[in-house]
This record gives structure tokens, sequence and C-alpha cells, in this order.
């Protein structure tokens, strides 16, 4: 066992000095007895280890509309942040570690009540138009997400601010109104990503100082990028030459374009052809545990998902399970009608589970007064793979609980502008944030443009600005548990389980480590990732 494992660490060694070709790394791994799925993983980690400047990188997710746009205000599915990370750049960048580290911001401090924050900017970084980045465009960027008439999703998160200046061309001081311990991880997020200042606005059509340079916007369909060539951060990231992202949301034609060759890389991998592809020499099945959750949420202000107890019964009806074994396939673990899952610092563990009850369910269907009134549930397997059979497990379920589930099967293209936050009660999903704080505030602060139960809970808005200025880690975890509790039992979001984020690639394309925090890498794959 000692000579094989010295003979492969030869074999590695041999592929990362380029004297090794693909074929020849597994064959002769082979022979030593290494199994292809871990030659594979082997040559995997291997390539991993040496960037390669160079080639056309061809990448396919399962999100995007006709009616996207690039305006950081807007910015709504993953091919949206995917496309704007890879032509601009934010002042902080979450790790594939989760430890956040600086981007255009080189460090940062803070008053010891959290409410003065002091970002110093990066040097003799340019943007695509040629302009210099100062304090003044880091400002506009902040700005372009806040005042009255914003529609932002990053208003709430800025909600606080009280006056944010320059202390030369460098440094940016923000000031809030109370203290957040994690205030700059929201810097973090595509949609603060840093444009040239403009006529008291932005430029965000030309461009940030990101890796690419945009050649081709087809919204809905494509995205195609060159290299920028004065990218401040040349030499350790944004290695491919070009890059096409494009939009295919049938889950079948993007398995069916990375198995023919077509794409290089696809995300949102359905878990019942996991196995499938895995079993296949030329593609590398890859799944991590994040934040990602899948939701079927109900517009609280609307009748009748405005009644506390048909929503208690729509809880009871769900056979979570059930879910997990047969659209997840076991990648993924049950939720709990809140959004912070096993991967987050307060996920409170000790909360009961909600589980399948139809007599609980019937009793509060009754008690809710609504008799036995049909309910439409709107789903695409847009939201999520699988949210189609979803729902009509769902549906099957709460009959056994005398409750009348329709289910409404939507297109996929326009499902989120059309479908999602229009119609009561849909299915949707959730990539998640670095912090609950950030969860919270995006998807459930009282006007938050995301807000996609409409939810506006009294006790549930206290906490969330006391949490957030909470620099006790215990008492913070205390305040965390209570919105996790409230939220499973008056919410409006019902949220069966928490999925793996899953991918496939083939061996032309390769990475370093992985950030599990969104799908992608993170969103940040045309900055982390190469050809081989």
């Amino acid at each position: 066992m000692t000579h094989h494992k010295t003979e492969t660490d030869w074999l590695v060694a041999e592929l990362r000095k380029g004297r090794l070709s693909r074929r020849a790394f597994l064959g002769r791994s082979a022979a030593l007895g290494v199994a292809l799925s871990v030659g594979q993983g082997l040559y995997s980690q291997a390539m991993a280890a040496t960037p390669k400047r160079g080639g056309h990188m061809r990448l396919a997710m399962g999100h995007g509309a006709t009616s996207d746009t690039l305006d950081p205000a807007t910015l709504l599915n993953g091919l949206q942040w995917t496309a704007a990370y890879g032509i601009t750049n934010t002042l902080t960048e979450l790790a594939p570690s989760g430890e956040l580290v600086g981007g255009l911001a080189t460090e940062w401090s803070t008053s010891p009540d959290a409410r003065i924050w002091t970002f110093k900017l990066r040097e003799g970084v340019v943007f695509h138009n040629g302009k210099t980045m100062e304090a003044e465009d880091v400002i506009a960027s902040i700005n372009y997400h806040r005042g009255e008439t914003s529609k932002s999703v990053g208003k709430p998160l800025l909600d606080t601010v009280v006056d944010i200046r320059a202390d030369g061309p460098q440094v940016v001081v923000i000031e809030l109104s109370a203290g957040n311990a994690d205030f700059p991880f929201n810097f973090g997020d595509a949609i603060f990503g840093i444009y040239p200042a403009k006529d008291n606005s932005i430029d965000w059509r030309a461009g940030g100082t990101g890796g690419y340079i945009l050649k081709t916007e087809k919204p809905g369909q494509i995205y195609e990028f060159e290299r920028n060539p004065n990218y401040w951060n040349g030499d350790n990231s944004a290695f491919a030459d070009t890059v096409s992202l494009m939009s295919i949301t049938d889950p079948a034609a993007r398995t069916n374009a990375l198995i023919t060759g077509e794409v290089d890389c696809i995300d949102k991998i359905e878990p019942k052809t996991v196995a499938l592809l895995a079993r296949r020499p030329d593609m590398i099945v890859e799944e991590g545990a994040g934040p990602l959750h899948y939701t079927f949420p109900m517009l609280t202000r609307t009748a009748p998902y405005d009644n506390p107890d048909l929503r208690l019964a729509l809880k009871y009806a769900l056979n979570r399970e059930e879910l997990v074994e047969k659209v997840l396939f076991g990648h993924g673990v049950v939720g709990n009608d809140h959004p912070i899952g096993p991967s987050y610092r307060y996920h409170a563990s000790d909360i009961e589970q909600l589980s399948y009850d139809p007599d609980k369910a019937k009793f509060h269907m009754e008690k809710s007064g609504l008799g036995n009134a049909a309910l439409n549930l709107s789903a695409a397997d847009a939201a999520f793979a699988g949210a189609l059979d979803a729902a009509v497990l769902y549906q099957a379920s709460a009959k056994a609980a005398g409750i009348n589930i329709n289910v409404a099967r939507e297109a996929n293209d326009g499902y989120w502008a059309d479908v999602w936050q229009k119609k009561p009660w849909v299915a949707s999903y959730w990539g998640g944030y670095a912090t609950e704080d950030t969860m919270f505030a995006t998807g459930f602060a009282a006007e938050a443009a995301w807000n996609d139960t409409q939810w506006d809970d009294p006790q549930f808005n206290e906490l969330m600005v006391t949490a957030r200025a909470e620099l006790d880690e215990g008492l913070r975890a205390e305040m965390y548990r209570d919105m996790q509790v409230i939220l499973r039992d008056r919410g409006g979001s019902i949220t069966p389980m928490f999925a793996n984020d899953i991918h496939a690639r083939t061996a032309n394309i390769a990475h370093g480590d992985l950030s599990w925090v969104r799908g992608f890498d993170g969103r940040r794959i045309l900055d982390r990732w190469w050809m081989v």
C-alpha cells in the first residue's frame, strides 16, 4: 500500500508538471490498482492545484429570463449574479473557507460598538471604461441602493446607514444608526458591485473593475465575455480568455448539453440524475451542503393565506421526509419552515421539528374556517429541480388531511417575473447568504424587495434589529433561535428541505477549493475556475 501511494504521488507530481496527459495518468493509475473514480478524483485535485491561463470556458445555468438586466439593483437570479461577478468586484469576498477577505477593500475596521466602519480601498484599480476607482465610486455604488424610491434588493441591508463619506481618495467611512457586527459581509454580495460614478449615480452599463468585459448580452439566452487585460488581480484569477455563460432552464436540455460536449459545466443537477452522471467516465459530479433551501412561500397579506391556521394546516400537511427521499434522492436534509439551516453559525438544532401530521392539519384547517376550498400551488422546475414533482407529492400528502391542493404548472421562462411574488402560493428557492442577518433582512424584512411572503411581524422585526447590533455571542444566538421559532410557527414560507448544491463538469475545466454558500463556487466561477 505504501509503495502504491508513493507511485501515485509521483504520478500526480508528473501530471502537475505537464508531463502526463489525462489518459496516461488514468491508465497508469489503473495499473497500480487505483479505481477509475478515485483516479478521476486524483486527476481533478492535481489539476486544481495548477491554474492555467487561456481557453474558452462554456457554462450553462438553470437560471435566467428574457427580462433580466445587469442593473445591480435588480439582480434576481443566479445567472445574473454570476455574470455580475464576472464584470465587477465587491469590497469584500467570502472565501471558500467561509472567511471574509478583501476584494476592492484591502482592510476594514470598526468602532467598539460596530457602528462606524472604515474601509481602505485598493489602489491602482481601473474600471473597464478607463476611470481609476476612488472613494467617490464606492460611495455612489452604495448610495445607488439607498433612498426612499429605491427598489433595490440591497436597500434593507443599508437601512441603518446614516452617513457615508470619503476620508481621502482611498478611504470610505460608513456610519450606522445602530451597531451591525456583520456589516462587511453584506458588501460581498453581487448587488454591491462597484461601478464608476456618473451624474450623482453610477454607470453600471460601462462595466465594473472585474476580470471580464461583457461583449454580448442576450437576456435569458447568453452572456459572452472577454478577459480584461487590465485586471488588477490578473495573476490570481480570471484565467480563461473568453467565457460563454448560457441560460438553459430545462434540466434535461442542460444535462444533454454537458453530455454532448456543448458546455464544460452545468449547475442545478437534478438529484435523480446524479448517479447516472457520476458513472460516466467523462463526467465529474460535485456536491456540497450550504444554505440552499427550497420553499413554498405564501403571500401572508393576501387571503386566504393571511389566516395563520391555514398556514399551520399546510405545514402539517407536508411530508418533508418523502420530499427529501423522492425529490432530493437523499441529497439534503429536511427543513423546519425557516431559512437558517445546518450550515449557519446560529442554526438552532434544538428546535422541535415540524413533521407530517394529517390530524393536526385537519384541526387547523377546520379552525381556519375556510372549509375545503381548493388552493392553487404554482410551480415550475425553474423554481428548483424537481419542483413540479415536489408539488404533486405535496398535493397527495395534503389530500390525506382533507386539504385540496391544485398544482398549477407554470412555464419556466418568465417564472420569476410573472409568477414569483405575483401569484399567492408558489414554489421557490433561496441560495442563502453568508450570515443570518443578511438572510433575514433580504427575505423577511417588512419592506424588503424579496420578501416573498409579505412578512411583517412586530416581534420578529424587533428581534432582527436587536440581534444585528448584539455583540454578545450567547445573547445573539438566543435571539436568532427565537426568530427561527417565530417563522416556523407563524411564518408564511414552508421550507421542506435544504438541498445540497450539485454541479457537474467535464475534465476540461478545473478549480481550487469550492465555496458552497451558493452554487457555481459562490457564483464566482468566472473568476476562480480555469480550462485544463
